[in-house]
């Protein structure tokens, strides 16, 4: 298991780059470097978005899951100098260890009154897009009422033991944040009983949904946002199962990296980009890519989502500082678990 662990860490190193703002290098002047744990999906489109906005500028995403870009900061940050000018990664509790490490840089939003999620209060980071961690299943494969519809219920209902599947914490920012907060709502105990129901981790949620596809999973946790665009745009029947117990609403932000340690030191050209971000304009283009808004009474929603507001009103708090300063005992233990369903 170990050596299946880090064979996928050292796959997903090899990061994905996309660029906008046309071909060939600029030099630093108009070049901005963003790190992203966005599907490529929704990287393709804002990609399109970008260049029509801000055709002066060279923007490169680079992409991967959200431990592996935090591993990656780590090493670049021993040489004195990030890879990156913006960093938008799942995780709203990185930017807790970034602005500790005086990293970030402080700029106030016009947007922020606009927003209807907390914002750091001196302007370091601000929430750009909302995913929510739920259930999944295939009605061509089992019935609604054959399966868990609660987080607790997934790891406990013996009906689907051998059948669920999640994300993995060391490398996805939403698997961490979610194994943070029902491990906050139902305790440590909660990982032994998935352990006994041999669940099964999927590193991206491609793997997840073959899972639900092909009936190897017959209910997973999954981010909403995979299931409705694989609905619309694959045709799929898989459907979302929003937990009776509360889904996990996970408000992630955009961060400028400062002076002192940006790639490019574009200062002006990353806040014009992260307050188009934070704009109505760049909150459509959050939409069209899955998510939900940040903005408060925005018209839009992702095509068959529930109204933001409603998932609001039945959600499983998120405590970033615990997410924070309890990451490695998160690991540790989902790695006891890994070991536990695989035996």
């Amino acid at each position: 298991m170990k050596k299946t662990v880090c064979l996928t860490l050292i796959l997903c190193l090899a990061v994905s780059l996309v660029y906008a703002g046309g071909g060939g290098d600029r030099g630093t002047r108009n070049r901005i470097v963003i790190y992203t744990s966005m599907y490529h999906n929704a990287v393709e489109s804002l990609t399109r978005d970008l260049r029509r906005q801000f055709p002066r500028y060279n923007i490169e995403f680079v992409y991967s899951g959200t431990g592996i870009i935090q591993s990656r900061i780590a090493s670049e940050e021993q040489s004195g100098r990030l890879g990156c000018d913006i960093i938008m990664i799942a995780d709203p509790a990185y930017s807790i260890e970034l602005k500790g490490k005086n990293m970030l840089h402080r700029y106030k939003s016009r947007e922020a009154e606009n927003l209807a999620f907390d914002y750091d209060p001196d302007g370091y980071w601000y929430p750009v897009r909302v995913s929510n961690m739920v259930l999944a299943y295939n009605p061509e494969r089992t019935q609604r009422n054959n399966i868990p519809t609660s987080f607790y219920d997934f790891a406990h209902d013996t009906r689907v033991a051998g059948a669920v599947s999640v994300r993995n914490p060391l490398i996805s920012g939403t698997a961490m944040a979610t194994a943070t907060a029902i491990r906050d709502k139902y305790g440590y105990a909660y990982y032994q009983a998935l352990g006994r129901q041999r669940v099964k981790v999927d590193y991206g949620a491609e793997e997840t949904m073959r899972r639900l596809e092909n009936g190897e999973s017959r209910v997973s946790m999954i981010l909403e946002e995979s299931i409705l665009r694989q609905r619309v745009m694959e045709g799929s029947k898989l459907e979302v199962i929003y937990p009776s117990d509360g889904t996990v609403m996970i408000p992630s932000p955009i961060m400028i990296i400062n002076n002192r340690w940006s790639a490019n030191r574009n200062i002006k050209a990353a806040e014009e980009i992260a307050e188009w971000f934070l704009s109505s304009e760049g909150q459509n283009a959050i939409v069209d890519s899955w998510m939900h808004s940040v903005r408060k009474d925005f018209p839009r929603l992702p095509q068959g989502a529930r109204p933001t507001e409603e998932i609001r009103a039945n959600s499983i708090p998120v405590l970033w500082d615990n997410v924070f300063k309890d990451k490695d005992d998160i690991h540790r233990s989902f790695e006891e678990l890994i070991a536990a369903a695989n035996r």
